[in-house]
């Protein structure tokens, strides 16, 4: 008996795979070289996704302080200081799906939905102050990417601020308002929200009276009900088929919203499925506009991550204190001393 026929091979081929196991190991090995593929090709995607402006550098130091930071221990600290972000919902018409979700002019677009996230040492509690749209306020100097500035505004709706000097004014105008820095700036368009409620799968709110806006063409009726994206983004926007048709009213709805969406996203198995993953980061991504500390995956990654521990019932959710304006009732103006009080409790 040879040597090779002591080894069960005949043929003579010593330390060769059977035929099987050679066919299933070329199999797995392409799969890991398309998966790479694949996940390298959805990164690049994801990533090119983000659009970034330069609030630092365009706005320079004539700002609040930023919040200290305390350094995190550990070989790989991920960010635990507290964080004010100016979180935006925009009414573009930029692109075909916003123009068909009902946007405003591509070149006249206004920040529909504002709202200061502010992220407690620790990030394991966040408030949600929301700002009327129709909130005057005196609109600072703001500078103009093609150069100059615009003039001062004294009563200008605090909405005006994003048509007339896009993100980098809205921040100026929220800083001016409240005195707190804005550590960053994130953009939503209308398309932007309705996917990305689309790949949670819905969300279900309960209103507590009829909605019936011709306007956003909503129709509801009071109780539960479970909406897709189109029908949460018209919700999101309806004011005048619910109370006395202010913004006010919208922002209950909107709160509620961001409620539904934070307990669907701690809910939604993100890391034990890929393919639901994918199509959340997707729809997040595709409609969005950062300040350049947050414009790229790893960051938003980050930040992400260090938000572990922050859950759906951590999340305070409050709207500025207003009055009724006295020169236009159908405006607000914030009421003070609360207002002031508020937005020192997040510095």
């Amino acid at each position: 008996m040879t040597r090779h026929e002591e080894r069960g091979d005949p043929g003579g081929r010593a330390g060769r795979r059977p035929r099987p196991l050679r066919i299933a190991g070329l199999t797995l090995a392409g799969a890991l070289v398309l998966g790479a593929a694949a996940a390298g090709w959805a990164y690049r995607h994801l990533d090119r996704n983000i659009t970034g402006v330069d609030i630092d550098g365009t706005l320079g130091d004539d700002r609040p302080a930023r919040a200290v930071a305390t350094p995190s221990a550990g070989a790989s600290p991920l960010p635990t200081g507290s964080l004010n972000i100016l979180v935006l919902g925009s009414d573009s018409r930029s692109g075909r799906a916003n123009q068909e979700l009902g946007g405003g002019d591509s070149g006249g677009a206004r920040s529909d939905t504002a709202m200061v996230v502010h992220l407690d040492a620790g990030r394991t509690r966040a408030t949600v102050v929301s700002i009327p749209r129709d909130t005057l306020v005196t609109r600072p100097a703001c500078p103009l990417p093609s150069g100059g500035s615009t003039a001062p505004a004294h009563g200008a709706m605090f909405n005006s601020a994003y048509e007339v000097g896009g993100p980098a004014c809205a921040v100026k105008t929220a800083e001016s308002l409240t005195g707190v820095r804005m550590d960053h700036y994130l953009e939503v368009d209308f398309s932007g929200f309705a996917r990305l409620v689309d790949a949670l799968g819905g969300v279900d709110v309960t209103t507590t009276e009829d909605i019936d806006d011709d306007l956003s063409h909503l129709h509801l009726k009071a109780g539960t009900h479970h909406l897709d994206g189109e029908r949460a983004l018209a919700l999101a926007r309806t004011r005048h088929g619910i109370g006395d048709g202010s913004d006010l009213g919208r922002i209950g709805l909107q709160q509620m919203l961001v409620k539904d969406l934070l307990q669907r996203l701690s809910g939604a198995g993100l890391l034990t499925d890929p393919a639901q993953l994918y199509r959340v980061a997707d729809a997040v991504t595709a409609g969005l506009t950062t300040d350049t500390g947050l414009d790229s995956l790893d960051e938003l990654v980050s930040l992400g991550r260090s938000l572990h521990g922050l859950t759906a019932d951590r999340v305070r959710t409050v709207t500025m204190p207003v009055v009724p304006a006295p020169s236009d009732p159908n405006r607000v103006v914030a009421e003070e001393p609360r207002a002031s009080r508020l937005w020192a409790s997040l510095r």
